[in-house]
């Protein structure tokens, strides 16, 4: 008799202990419901700082006649910008690039042979960074007009600029991480289920793009410098747990 009992509380035990150690397998390798998601966001803004260049040369075969022609020219090309609205603080003149110059010499069967100095090339960059955008393009536009009083002056695209970067990207955040929400929520209830906790939110890359423009989206951000009017756009990847 006493043997029976001990035999089914030994049987009941394993029964007992395998349901316990399956159960536990089973708990520890379940698939927890989620769904992924990614909210997007992006704003038309309009830059609020300009950055505008344009270099002018002279050439010599005498240095200090180069340099004297140079810096003559420096004070036509301030006269210029200040009659135009630019003040003298928006300015900035580099120094002054020297550069020795060569003419290569080839004999009659187009062998070089040697190549000889034709004289110092001097250049020399004014710079102009203001909030005055339009003030500015218009200078960028009209500048080389200064040709005609024998300056040789080249004047390179604007490049602008948004101030306010960092408010901007805190509220795409904010705005993609909405978006996102929304579409959990969607496809959660679309599922028959209600949705739960955040478990996990990651920010993408920030893009910075000229409006209406084809420019491609870069994996580590596109910033562009050559459209007065641009379009911001970020993504944010999120998962969040199903009810």
């Amino acid at each position: 008799m006493n043997k029976n009992i001990v035999a089914f509380i030994f049987g009941i035990s394993i029964v007992l202990g395998a349901y316990l150690v399956s159960n536990a397998f089973a708990s520890r390798y379940k698939t927890e419901d989620v769904v992924s998601v990614t909210g997007l966001a992006d704003k038309d803004f309009e830059s609020d700082l300009i950055n505008w260049s344009a270099s002018y040369s002279r050439k010599s075969l005498d240095l200090k006649e180069a340099f004297a022609q140079l810096k003559a020219d420096e004070q036509i090309v301030k006269a210029y910008l200040v009659s135009k609205g630019i003040t003298e603080k928006e300015l900035l003149f580099s120094a002054v690039d020297v550069q020795r110059t060569h003419e290569d010499k080839f004999d009659p069967s187009g062998r070089m042979i040697g190549s000889v100095f034709t004289g110092f090339q001097l250049t020399q960059t004014v710079s102009i960074e203001s909030k005055r955008i339009d003030a500015v393009e218009t200078v960028s536009r009209d500048v080389t007009s200064l040709i005609e009083k024998g300056i040789i002056i080249n004047s390179f695209p604007p490049s602008y600029y948004y101030s306010k970067l960092s408010e901007l990207k805190i509220d795409l955040l904010s705005k993609a991480a909405a978006d996102a929400k929304l579409r959990a929520e969607t496809i959660a209830k679309s599922a028959g289920g209600g949705l739960g906790k955040l478990k996990k939110a990651n920010m993408g890359v920030f893009q910075i793009t000229g409006k209406n423009s084809n420019e491609n989206y870069e994996t580590g951000g596109t910033f562009n410098t050559s459209s007065r009017i641009k379009t911001a756009t970020i993504t944010v990847k999120t998962e969040y747990k199903i009810r």
